[in-house]
């Protein structure tokens, strides 16, 4: 198997109930985020170039479902089923992030 070109790790992080922050997996869907980009991944037949993998926490729950993208070191925030096409069009097979999503450096 060849090398990925690039690597989407997607926080599936479940934090108790007690716990003050909100959980990426448990509400705000980044479970069935992961799958729709596994789903996509098979779709444009990628396997090879881009590799997803879950993660646990990546920092800002609070602001949605959180995607972090390497090489190009892009943490995305808020990211919903709707982006992830737009994340394989643009960012992965384009190499230019989604600007909306991007979380701004200071907050990780």
């Amino acid at each position: 198997m060849a090398r990925a070109e690039r690597h989407v790790f997607a926080c599936t992080q479940n934090w108790p109930p007690q716990h003050p922050r909100v959980a990426c997996a448990g509400g705000k869907g980044s479970t069935a985020l992961l799958k729709a980009f596994w789903a996509d991944q098979q779709k444009r037949q990628a396997p090879d170039t881009v590799a997803i993998t879950y993660s646990g926490c990546l920092g800002p729950c609070d602001q949605g479902a959180t995607v972090l993208i390497y090489p190009d070191a892009v943490l995305h925030s808020g990211v919903t089923m709707a982006d992830v096409e737009k994340n394989f069009t643009r960012q992965l097979e384009g190499g230019e992030p989604v600007q909306r999503l991007i979380v701004a450096e200071t907050v990780w």
